[in-house]
């Protein structure tokens, strides 16, 4: 097992868990990046294909706990391709099965918090295709964030409020629908649905 890997992993995941995911890497044979942040995914899994072998990415600016998880996510579908290729759905009770079983070694080595153990522990009750489509689950990780400067959602901000997503993109906040807020983009009247917990940057309207 490359300590080298162990040694990076420490950096980005409870130091307990490096050893495993690290063998994990290297059985595998899997080509791990830790990529740069987007706004649309945490990580992703990309079969072998055209003679290269699988390959997992997760963002860089997750907090340990998140890291985790995603981590954890991918490696689950890396397993349900081997057993069932592309015959299987995505996110079906195969991938559920392995995620369930996956994350199993993580509690026995107890390097979850207890608040998030136990929230991690309902949500494996039936996980969701992403940890941030459930959002007990976003808001227990991510109260493990460390930040240095405040972090704005679209929960927190007022209704009809504006905000900026990303560069050049503004939005109106309006009313929430089920699990999700309704923001109009400003510059083409579109309806977008947005996460409660998408992280945002608030703009001051001139009144």
């Amino acid at each position: 097992m490359p300590d080298h890997n162990i040694n990076i992993l420490e950096k980005y995941i409870p130091e307990a868990a490096a050893p495993c995911i690290a063998q994990w890497i290297n059985d595998y044979k899997c080509q791990f990046k830790i990529s740069r942040s987007r706004s649309t995914k945490l990580g992703d899994y990309t079969p072998p294909q055209q003679g290269k072998g699988h390959k997992i990415s997760v963002n860089h600016n997750l907090n340990k706990y998140a890291f985790l998880v995603t981590t954890v996510h991918e490696f689950a579908h890396l397993h349900t391709w081997n057993q069932h290729q592309n015959k299987v759905p995505p996110h079906g009770a195969e991938w559920k099965a392995n995620f369930k079983t996956l994350m199993h070694p993580f509690f026995v080595l107890d390097v979850f918090p207890p608040d998030l153990k136990k929230v991690i522990v309902q949500y494996l009750q039936n996980p969701a295709a992403s940890s941030c489509s459930d959002i007990s689950l976003l808001k227990a990780l991510n109260q493990h964030n460390i930040n240095e400067q405040p972090v704005f959602t679209v929960e927190s901000l007022p209704l009809n409020s504006l905000f900026e997503f990303k560069p050049g993109k503004v939005f109106k906040k309006t009313e929430r629908v089920r699990k999700r807020y309704k923001c109009i983009e400003v510059s083409t009247n579109l309806v977008y649905l947005f996460s409660p917990l998408a992280e945002v940057k608030p703009l001051k309207t001139n009144e």
